[in-house]
């Protein structure tokens, strides 16, 4: 898939991720893959997964949509755990996806390579790099070393970037005006329509929008609290 190919599929439209982390209820391959369908179904352009070997979410997800499969590993919760190594990108490429996701950011990588590295290794395997970024200065960098996309998800979630409980709206309108031919993704906190709307307007190319669609235990919670006691 080339860049100009995905960017058509996915341009002004949806992508949902489906992804459990262990202990979740719906922490099976079998489950997500049905939550990705669904999605599907519903109109979203692509689906961000992640797991490989083990936990072979992506191979059998992209095995049964017919939309760009958006591939990740995660190894731990701390640091650069996203996608991680140039063999974690080779690997997620290998289980099928279409695009990898890969931590971006200026922290140091456990293979002590470079973000470049594992682009120009996913590159080499004919497949895009979604970067994920938390700040202006690392969605420059990526886009420097070549990537894709260029993607808000880890903002909030570094020591480099604000916390908050909504979207970064101002990160998504920086990135935009920084790189104006870049295609830009807004990920991170969306929890309703109206917000994925707004990243548009604010600059986004396409939206990533995970626990406000498929996490049914969040979505329980947020009705519940919104009930008395």
């Amino acid at each position: 898939m080339t860049p100009s190919e995905f960017a058509g599929i996915v341009r002004g439209r949806l992508i949902v991720s489906c992804q459990a982390w262990d202990g979740h209820p719906l922490r099976d391959t079998a489950a997500l893959t049905r939550m990705a369908q669904a999605a599907v179904k519903g109109g979203a352009a692509a689906i961000r997964c992640g797991g490989v070997g083990g936990t072979p979410d992506i191979a059998s997800i992209a095995a049964v949509v017919d939309v760009p499969v958006i591939g990740l590993t995660k190894d731990g919760t701390e640091g650069v755990y996203i996608t991680p190594t140039v063999e974690a990108a080779r690997a997620v490429v290998g289980a099928g996806a279409h695009v990898v996701a890969i931590d971006a950011t200026d922290r140091p990588r456990p293979d002590g390579l470079a973000f470049a590295d594992s682009v120009r290794a996913v590159h080499e395997l004919d497949a895009l790099v979604m970067a994920d970024v938390s700040t202006l200065a690392e969605g420059l960098a990526a886009a420097e070393a070549g990537a894709d996309v260029i993607a808000t998800t880890l903002s909030g979630y570094t020591p480099a970037s604000p916390k908050s409980e909504g979207p970064n709206l101002a990160l998504v309108r920086a990135l935009r005006e920084a790189l104006p031919g870049a295609f830009l993704i807004a990920e991170g906190r969306y929890h309703s329509p109206a917000q994925a709307a707004a990243a548009l307007e604010a600059g986004a190319d396409s939206v990533v929008v995970g626990t406000a669609i498929t996490d049914p235990a969040w979505i329980t919670a947020s009705f519940a609290a919104a009930l008395p006691a």
